[in-house]
């Protein structure tokens, strides 16, 4: 029986994003292949879960159907298994990629945060950027139904808030969990 990483499945807002506000419950993998300095994931915590068990905890939260699989990086383990499960239970799955990755297919949202150059995806529902001062001007022009450019842990905000006035295809995200102090 196969077994994924999992770092903690939980019940909350959606805080990012074109969904902040947004009921979903969050299955987060441990593991990225990315080392990025602002990650707030613990990688060395996680439980080894079979499908099965990633689908029953899913359930356990009651009537919300959005799952967002988020990490760590999620494409390194979600299979269409995976998806193909998810679906089956009829939830809808939103996605947080860093798009190094192609995905399986049938993912209902996928939003790509590039943090590099390299990325497998060619398009996607939204990319929301870290931003930290660098050129972003290349990612304006990504397929993307959406473009947000987020704040680094909340330090820039008005950095961002300059950037996105001086270049309106981007709108900001902000890390509303951070500010409300919940998960």
């Amino acid at each position: 029986m196969k077994k994924m990483k999992i770092n903690e499945i939980f019940y909350s807002l959606q805080g990012e994003g074109h969904w902040t506000g947004t009921p979903m419950i969050f299955v987060r993998f441990s593991g990225c292949n990315l080392k990025c300095s602002f990650c707030d994931t613990d990688h060395s915590a996680f439980t080894d879960m079979a499908i099965e068990q990633i689908i029953s905890k899913v359930k356990s939260f009651g009537e919300c159907k959005s799952v967002c699989l988020t990490g760590g990086e999620p494409s390194l383990q979600t299979d269409q298994e995976l998806v193909d499960a998810l679906h089956n239970e009829r939830f809808r799955i939103h996605i947080e990629t860093n798009g190094t990755k192609e995905l399986p297919n049938g993912i209902d949202w996928i939003t790509v945060s590039p943090k590099g150059d390299l990325i497998a995806l060619e398009k996607a529902d939204e990319i929301k950027l870290v931003y930290q001062g660098q050129d972003v001007s290349k990612w304006a022009s990504f397929p993307a139904t959406f473009h947000y450019l987020q704040p680094c842990s909340c330090k820039n905000t008005q950095e961002v808030v300059n950037y996105i006035l001086a270049h309106p295809k981007w709108r900001l995200s902000l890390q509303t969990h951070k500010y409300l102090d919940i998960r």
